[in-house]
């Protein structure tokens, strides 16, 4: 019974340290376009300024070009749901947004892991913008 016991709190401390060391659940590209749809998201695009500039899903933060003031940026609502997302699958650079949200006390975090090639393959519209960095 002491093994068993040593066992799952050895598991749950493991399980605790894979939750706080910032990995976040995903989210789907049809569940964002629900979430966008009834304003109930703040999209971060961490990508860079110059690929913000190319094109990010609409209304995204450009995170890079705000780093300093972001949890400004994404104002008081702590409830609100943060999607923090890059370039696709295999880029992990959208944990610099998602932990920047976390630092500002939000706690409904998630990834769009399709990333931006994702939201481009699937056919859907992205904004461009002037700013250059």
């Amino acid at each position: 019974m002491k093994k068993l016991l040593t066992v799952l709190s050895i598991a749950c401390a493991a399980f605790a340290s894979i939750a706080i060391s910032g990995e976040y659940p995903d989210i789907s590209i049809s569940e964002l376009e629900e979430a966008i749809k009834k304003d109930k998201v703040i999209l971060l695009d961490v990508n860079g300024s110059n690929s913000y500039a190319k094109g990010h899903i609409p209304g995204a933060i450009d995170f890079r070009a705000n780093q300093e003031n972001v949890a400004a940026l994404l104002g008081d609502d702590k409830d609100k749901l943060v999607v923090a997302y890059c370039g696709g699958p295999s880029c992990a650079a959208y944990k610099a947004g998602a932990k920047a949200a976390e630092k500002a006390g939000f706690t409904k975090i998630k990834h769009l892991s399709a990333g931006i090639s994702g939201w481009l393959q699937a056919g859907k519209a992205t904004e461009k913008s002037d700013k250059k960095s």
